[in-house]
C-alpha cells in the first residue's frame, strides 16, 4: 500500500507515520505540501495519505483543511491519529547558539517554537520552509542557519541537536487523519463525523446558530468548528463541524438533514473512530538529546 505524507523522512508527518500500525507495512510517498498530500489520493497516485489537520497550539492547518473542500471532492476521513510532537533546535554539528542568524522550519514549526526561539536566539531571523526536515537538511550543511526539526531527522541528515524538546507547550499534539478514496470504509466502527457546510444566508442574522442549533437540539455534541473562506465573495464562509457520531445514527441522520434545509451545500467528508491517546513519538538513542548554551 502507497500511503503519501509530508516528506520528506524525517518531518514530523513521518514520525507520525511510523507510529502507526500501518507506518511499518506501507511504501511511503513523500512529497512536497500538504495540498499535494491530499491531491495524491484524489488523483490515485497513492492508496492512502496522513495529513495533519489541526494544531493544539496553532490550530487547524489550512493547507489540509482547504485542500479537502476544494480540491479532493473523491476523498474522505476514515481514521485519525493523535500524535505528541516534540521540537528540536538543531545545526551543524560544532555550531554555537551566538553565531546563529536565521532558523528556518515549517511555519506550523516556527509558531510553535516562538518563545523558546525568543529565549535561545533572540536576533536569529525566521524563515518559513516547506517542512522540517527540508529545514534541517539545509541547517546541517549551511554555517549559521539553525532549524527546528524532529530527533529523526537530526540524525538523518548529521546534524547536532543544541535543544531539545522547545516546544512552548509541553502537551503539544498534532492531529491527524487518514484519507482514502470515497468509499473506503472506515478502519473501525465509526464514533465521530466531519462535515462542511456553507449557504447564501451566511450574512443573514442567525443563520449559523439556526444551522448549529439543529445538532444541539438533538443531543449531537460538536467537538470543533471552524471557518474559512469561501473563495467566491469577499466576506462569505464556510464552515467545518467535527461531532460525535456517525450518519446511520438517527440523531446525526435528523441534524444532517435538517442543516441541508439552511444550507446550499453539506458535505460529510467522513465517518471514523475517534482516536484514543496521543501516539508514540519515535525517539533516538541516548546521547543525541539534551540541551547546550553555547
Amino acid at each position: 500500500m502507497r500511503v503519501a505524507f509530508l516528506g520528506p523522512e524525517g518531518t514530523n508527518s513521518h514520525e507520525a507515520l511510523l507510529a502507526t500500525e500501518l507506518g511499518s507495512a506501507a511504501e511511503p510517498v513523500g512529497l512536497g505540501s500538504n495540498h499535494d498530500v491530499v491531491l495524491a489520493v484524489q488523483d490515485g497516485r497513492v492508496d492512502r495519505a496522513l495529513a495533519p489537520l489541526e494544531n493544539s497550539v496553532e490550530g487547524g492547518v489550512n493547507a489540509t483543511v482547504d485542500a479537502l473542500t476544494f480540491a479532493a471532492p473523491d476523498v474522505v476521513i476514515v481514521g485519525e491519529v493523535v500524535h505528541a510532537v516534540h521540537h528540536c533546535l538543531v545545526a551543524a554539528p560544532g555550531a554555537q547558539l551566538s553565531a546563529l542568524h536565521t532558523v528556518l522550519s515549517h511555519a506550523q514549526g516556527l509558531a510553535q517554537c516562538a518563545g523558546a526561539l525568543r529565549r535561545l536566539v533572540p536576533g536569529a531571523r525566521l524563515e518559513a520552509v516547506a517542512s522540517t526536515a527540508l529545514a534541517v537538511e539545509r541547517a546541517a550543511r549551511e554555517p549559521g542557519l539553525a532549524a527546528i526539526g524532529t530527533r529523526t531527522a537530526a540524525a538523518r541528515y548529521h546534524a547536532e541537536v543544541l535543544a531539545a524538546d522547545i516546544e512552548d507547550q509541553p502537551d503539544n499534539a498534532t492531529r491527524f487523519v487518514w484519507l482514502a478514496p470515497t468509499g473506503t470504509p472506515p478502519d473501525g466502527p465509526p464514533t465521530k463525523s466531519s462535515l462542511v457546510f456553507h449557504g447564501a444566508g451566511d450574512a443573514s442574522p442567525g443563520w449559523l446558530v439556526r444551522c448549529l442549533s439543529e445538532f444541539a437540539f438533538r443531543g449531537v455534541n460538536l467537538t470543533r468548528i471552524e471557518s474559512r473562506p469561501l473563495r467566491s465573495v469577499l466576506g462569505h464562509y464556510l464552515f467545518h463541524l467535527d461531532f460525535d457520531g456517525a450518519p446511520g445514527e438517527p440523531a446525526v441522520d435528523d441534524a444532517v438533514g435538517a442543516l441541508r434545509l439552511h444550507c446550499e451545500a453539506v458535505r460529510v467528508l467522513g465517518a471514523y473512530q475517534a482516536a484514543v491517546s496521543a501516539g508514540a513519538v519515535a525517539t533516538l538513542p541516548s546521547g543525541h538529546g539534551g540541551y547546550r548554551t553555547s
